[in-house]
């Protein structure tokens, strides 16, 4: 398996805590989001990732280099604001096994997730596979309608409705046949571009704790909580 992490975004929702600092360096329990997210790759047997880089690509490179943990970084850098969607077709160029499915985190989620359970849910023949994680609040977030047998029906967008919900949980894994929902052009989203045409993509559904740190209330949170405090 493949395994790309979506770490160029510009963080700009976290100000002068990410200014020069790419947000999947920031510490949490003494660990970096980074460390913190390869423990968790290493754990299904990944030993090389992808890096989909672009905002500070120059600090990522000189403070994590080509090797970390006993895992092995390629760096896809985009030299222009790609997308969600444009930044995972670039870095899926870089994969060393091209026909086997891919794994793909967005460098600013924590999770205690199981990613070897995650992996035996995902059909041989399907699209792919998206975490579908629990939050108390769903209202900032995007959600997920899936029917019993947990295959995507729609992704909905954000509609600021605070009640508890199942959102899209920024992991996915991918089969190659996924590829061909990929848009053209370079640049666009995998939410709103690429999602609402795969007709066969499934959702893992987990009430596991989940954070996405993009936000200095949420980073705050999880300095404070993540770790032994959280299973």
């Amino acid at each position: 398996m493949n395994a790309i992490i979506l770490c160029g975004g510009l963080s700009t929702r976290l100000g002068e805590i990410a200014k020069d600092t790419p947000k999947i360096l920031l510490e949490i329990k003494g660990k970096t989001v980074l460390e913190w997210q390869l423990e968790k790759l290493k754990g299904i047997g990944i030993t090389e990732v992808v890096l989909a880089a672009g905002h500070l690509s120059e600090v990522l490179f000189e403070r994590v280099g080509l090797h970390l943990n006993g895992v092995t970084f390629t760096y896809a850098v985009e030299q222009e604001r790609l997308g969600t969607g444009g930044a995972i077709k670039h870095a899926w160029e870089y994969v060393t096994k091209p026909d086997e499915s891919t794994i793909i985190l967005n460098g600013d989620v924590l999770t205690t997730v199981d990613l070897a359970d995650m992996t035996k849910y995902l059909p041989p023949d399907s699209n792919g596979i998206i975490l579908g994680a629990k939050v108390k609040d769903v209202a900032s977030y995007g959600t997920l309608e899936y029917d019993t047998h947990f295959h995507l029906t729609k992704f909905k967008e954000k509609e600021g409705v605070h009640k508890p919900g199942y959102q899209n949980g920024g992991i996915y894994i991918f089969n190659f046949g996924a590829k061909k929902y990929f848009l053209a052009e370079k640049a666009f989203s995998i939410e709103y571009d690429v999602f609402p045409k795969m007709k066969n993509l499934f959702v893992y559904e987990s009430d596991k704790p989940w954070i996405d740190i993009g936000v200095p209330e949420r980073l705050e949170w999880a300095r404070e909580n993540w770790g032994e405090n959280v299973k």
